[in-house]
């Protein structure tokens, strides 16, 4: 058996412990969806997941050429789900624009001396107008792609950036911390971390920010549907009030996405009544950033 993987006997035992809570008596965590506007199954996919009430965030790639076209699909979501900035450095958008590189490449530049603090306020001021010019807003939050905002030298111009950038609001974008709770760590979670989260956190912290400070979601992206729905039991089980648990779900597999099945398998297990009905059994609803985090954030 995988290490992150949960019996279904487990489940099943969840299921008999009798009728589950009133909505407001379960805890709140924040459902995303991330790569929102990588390709059109992605983005069709997000909003009807939002639509059906099943995430309460999604975080936007600005890169790619999809998001002036693709943010319409969210516009009438503004009050109910916290739309972010998927900071980016390592994806196909992010060489097309100039300044990518694989994640093995970020991961030794930020091991090996860390990011150029300088280059990396203006990559990220790049993006973060990229990002308002179309939505007309600050985003409510930032997290990063592969989690480059918790990167040596990025991290620190992240912060610099936004406490600048947002000094006259009294709320600014809250920060996704890519760290699993305790008790709740895979290798791959462990490695995530490892790359600054705790650094990230700290410095973040330091500069009154608000973090979300637990992320779950992170698997390796393959096993079948009943293997998703057994992580997701686990996950929804583990997670405390005010973390993350995020997803990569999209309509269909589009060909040239490399974890296209995964996504598409993801979007099919959270459309669905089982998804639904893990929710309730697992004590959870998704909600906003401002409820989970007290950011207190004026809902637009």
């Amino acid at each position: 058996m995988n290490d992150d993987a949960v019996p279904e006997g487990q489940i099943a035992s969840v299921r008999a412990q009798g009728a589950a809570p009133d909505a407001a008596a379960r805890k709140g965590v924040i459902i995303c969806a991330d790569d929102f506007a990588v390709n059109q199954s992605a983005s069709l996919g997000i909003a009807r997941l939002a639509r059906l009430g099943r995430i309460s965030a999604t975080s936007v790639m600005v890169l790619s050429p999809r998001w002036q076209h693709d943010a319409a699909l969210l516009q009438d979501l503004r009050c109910r789900i916290d739309v972010g900035l998927h900071l980016d450095w390592t994806s196909q958008f992010a060489l097309d624009a100039g300044h990518g590189m694989t994640l093995g490449a970020a991961m030794r530049r930020a091991m090996l001396g860390g990011f150029d603090q300088a280059l990396a306020s203006t990559l990220i001021e790049r993006q973060l107008d990229l990002f308002e010019c179309r939505w007309q807003a600050a985003p409510d939050y930032v997290d990063g792609h592969q989690h480059v905002q918790q990167f040596a030298g990025i991290r620190e111009a992240l912060v610099g950036v936004l406490v600048r950038r947002y000094a006259a609001q009294a709320v600014k974008p809250y920060l996704r911390i890519s760290r699993a709770p305790p008790g709740a760590a895979s290798l791959k979670s462990r490695v995530i971390a490892w790359m600054g989260a705790s650094a990230l956190d700290n410095i973040a912290a330091s500069a009154g920010l608000a973090r979300a400070t637990g992320l779950l979601g992170i698997y390796n992206l393959a096993g079948g549907p009943a293997r998703y729905a057994s992580l997701m039991a686990r996950w929804l089980r583990q997670a405390p009030a005010a973390a993350i648990i995020m997803c990569h779900p999209a309509q269909a597999a589009e060909p040239d996405d490399e974890i296209g099945i995964a996504r598409a398998q993801e979007f099919a297990y959270l459309a669905s009544g089982d998804f639904a009905e893990a929710l309730q059994w697992a004590q959870v609803r998704p909600v906003r950033g401002d409820e989970a985090i007290g950011t207190s954030k004026i809902r637009r």
